[in-house]
């Protein structure tokens, strides 16, 4: 009886609190607005905590913070140098292939595929995964940087609490854009960058809707962060007094620009033939980060620079071209600039540094290594910088003028030029250094200018991006949005018609006017007497012909007119590629071959590709928006949502059960949307929205919505 009223009690609380939980939610600015402070909160907390952890293992590798790395690395004896990243290695491998697999790598790739095919949802795990592995990676050496998976760690905060709040796709995608505006405002003390990377990298497109809970996460993460580090702290020490004295110091900004964005590109490409090379290795997964760490130990024995984010080094070599930044030291011609040293950081030592620490952030995220980018970016572009306002510094002052300052500003150039052209963010990447550089408006027009051109030579050099690429090696085309990915998700074959206007081969053209003309088709397929397919015609090729109809009238006949193009839609074609080819062959109708391209087996209809996408969409936002309401409610009725659509609660078709919902692809087969998936753990049944890697079990019920012949065809399976 006690157990009885107890459970009774529970269940009051319960229904209590999700109508407390719906008032809420009614306020909805007011609701996101508060979600956006904790995870901005959150974001600040996991930031530095990801930092403490980097520390703690450098301490426990090298004996020192990670701010003093590279001195206590060139001190070691050169086995250890070699040993440490291999034995991070062979941690942080089994770490992610057992428990996270989505750790591995960079992690900005994956909260992009997460907005895009899993309507934001990550996995709660992945905080604690990518926090541990990444932070044992660089701290025992990897060369890799923090920034990324502190994006990832913000970006599975915000995920989880949408996921919390049952929230709809479109709110959970905007808390894990706030989840990654708060790792990078945090981690680079920038909160304008932080709010603009995820707009621009994350989400790919602007909204004021979702911009202002961005800005606030991104704003109230710099504050936590502030406090945990005990001040308004830099990432870099950036002294200089620089100023723009003549127009003609735009030349090497220009031509810095260029380089960027070709340094870039090549860092792209050595980073994923690196991936592609130990992938294609027959070992498992988790032994390759260890012969990665000990390739990059191994460079380290000579290029100690190369080890862990490489901050300090940074900080190493502004301070000393600050010291040694005077007019007498910078001055002489080309053969004093080739062998100018500043005390050990000239211009030849910087310049290789950007082959090599290309080469050992390769190493390390191709061979499975967890980490970011984004550092090593900085990086490569601040060596670039330096070297090259060095060089131009001695050797054509007449340009650059006698300010000592000169290569330090180009460092910081540097860093925005190959950050833009990498990652394919300009703006982000220019605010990102603009506030490094302590809001220096001085330096504004020369980064501006280095950015946008690294930028635009780099897409001209290769379309895709650093973060891109990876997801398009994956089949997931993130830049072409939200039209493609659903035109991509339906086969030709689903809705191509059967029904094929057939003209016979010794048909005149006389006759052939008056079929066109009593047809709705525009593409007529040619056969001849036994029914054999020769080819086919489409209007626009019979338009052609009729302006010489008198001449032609009675010597031209079918297969005289028979298309030299080659129409290339095959029936397991998506819908996206069929869109491409009208656009291409500028025709409403096209022939459908089967998969050997032998056969036409019927045709596709440029409306009914539109028709398709506009169904999905509509869909797609009324499962959207009826999801929210119906996540609380206890028990779902059949019920006509509008004319010939229902909502109907059924148990989990059995040639689902084992199946992922991306293997079982219910919206194109079956053409319903599943909005709540009920699933039983420990006799206790829990609600869940539905996202691409939900593996089905047995006692799964799921609520669709759909056309009610569709629904009862899907129950039926």
């Amino acid at each position: 009886m006690f157990t009885y009223r107890v459970r009774e009690m529970l269940i009051v609380i319960k229904n209590f609190l999700y109508k407390l939980l719906e008032q809420i939610k009614m306020a909805e600015h007011s609701f996101m607005v508060g979600l956006a402070i904790l995870i901005g909160i959150l974001g600040g907390f996991g930031s530095a905590g990801v930092r403490h952890l980097i520390n703690f293992f450098v301490t426990l590798a090298y004996g020192g913070d990670s701010h003093h790395m590279f001195e206590m690395a060139n001190a070691m004896p050169w086995y250890l140098l070699i040993l440490i990243p291999a034995v991070g290695g062979a941690i942080v491998g089994p770490i992610i292939y057992f428990f996270a697999k989505e750790a591995k790598g960079h992690g900005v790739p994956e909260v992009m595929e997460a907005v895009v095919r899993r309507d934001g949802v990550i996995r709660p795990r992945v905080v604690l995964v990518k926090a541990i592995a990444s932070s044992v990676c660089i701290g025992s050496g990897g060369s890799t940087g923090r920034e990324g998976p502190i994006v990832q760690i913000g970006s599975a905060i915000g995920s989880v609490i949408g996921q919390i709040f049952k929230l709809p796709a479109n709110k959970v995608k905007t808390l894990v854009a706030c989840g990654a505006a708060a790792g990078i405002a945090a981690t680079f003390n920038a909160p304008i960058a932080g709010a603009i990377f995820a707009v621009e990298i994350i989400l790919g497109e602007f909204g004021v809707t979702y911009f202002s809970p961005i800005v606030i996460s991104s704003v109230v993460a710099t504050v936590v962060s502030h406090q945990l580090s005990g001040g308004d702290f830099p990432t870099f020490n950036v002294p200089t007094s620089y100023e723009l004295l003549n127009l003609l110091e735009l030349i090497p900004f220009a031509i810095l620009g260029l380089i960027a964005g070709f340094i870039a590109v090549s860092y792209i490409k050595i980073l994923y033939a690196s991936e592609d090379l130990f992938d294609n290795m027959k070992l498992p997964d988790y032994v390759k980060p260890i012969i990665g760490g000990l390739l990059v130990g191994v460079v380290g024995i000579i290029f100690p620079q190369v080890l862990g984010t490489g901050h300090d080094s940074i900080n190493t070599a502004l301070d000393f071209l600050k010291q040694n930044s005077v007019s007498s030291n910078l001055g002489g011609g080309w053969f004093e600039g080739l062998i100018l040293n500043f005390s050990g950081w000239s211009w030849y030592l910087m310049l290789g540094m950007v082959v090599i620490k290309i080469l050992g952030t390769s190493l390390t995220l191709g061979s499975g290594g967890s980490g970011g980018i984004f550092a090593p970016s900085l990086f490569i572009g601040a060596m670039l910088g330096g070297g090259f306002g060095i060089i131009m510094q001695n050797n054509f002052p007449e340009i650059t003028g006698t300010q000592g300052a000169f290569p330090i500003v180009t460092m910081l150039v540097g860093m925005g030029g190959v950050v833009s052209a990498a990652t394919h963010a300009p703006i982000t990447a220019i605010l990102i250094v603009f506030e490094l550089s302590n809001y220096n408006y001085k330096i504004i027009l020369p980064l501006m200018l280095t950015s946008i051109i690294s930028t635009l030579f780099a897409r001209g050099l290769k379309k895709e991006s650093i973060y891109t690429l990876k997801l398009v090696r994956r089949g997931v085309n993130i830049e072409s949005g939200r039209e493609v990915n659903v035109l991509k998700s339906i086969k030709v074959k689903d809705v191509m018609e059967h029904k094929i206007a057939f003209i016979n081969s010794t048909m005149k053209l006389s006759d052939i006017i008056d079929h066109v003309v009593n047809s709705s088709h525009t593409c007529f397929i040619v056969i001849d007497d036994n029914e054999n397919i020769l080819g086919y015609f489409t209007l626009h090729d019979f338009k052609q012909i009729m302006k010489d109809f008198e001449e032609l009238k009675d010597v031209i006949i079918a297969k005289d007119i028979i298309s030299p193009r080659i129409l290339s839609i095959k029936e397991d074609d998506n819908l996206n590629h069929a869109m491409n080819q009208f656009g291409k062959w500028n025709t409403d109708e096209l022939p459908v071959f089967d998969q050997s391209g032998n056969k036409i087996i019927g045709v596709l209809w440029k409306n009914t590709v539109i028709n398709s996408y506009n169904h999905e969409i509509i869909k797609s936002d009324i499962a959207d928006g009826m999801a929210r309401r119906i996540s609380t409610i206890d028990q779902i009725e059949p019920s006509e949502v509008i004319e010939g659509y229902s909502l109907v609660e059924i148990p989990v078709p059995k040639i689902f059960v084992g199946k992922t919902l991306i293997d079982v692809n219910v919206r194109a087969k079956y053409s319903v949307e599943i909005i709540l998936i009920k699933t039983i753990e420990n006799d206790k049944e829990n609600r869940i929205f539905p996202y691409g890697d939900y593996l089905f079990k047995d006692k799964d019920k799921l609520l669709i919505f759909g056309e009610n012949n569709k629904i009862k065809r899907t129950g039926n399976l």
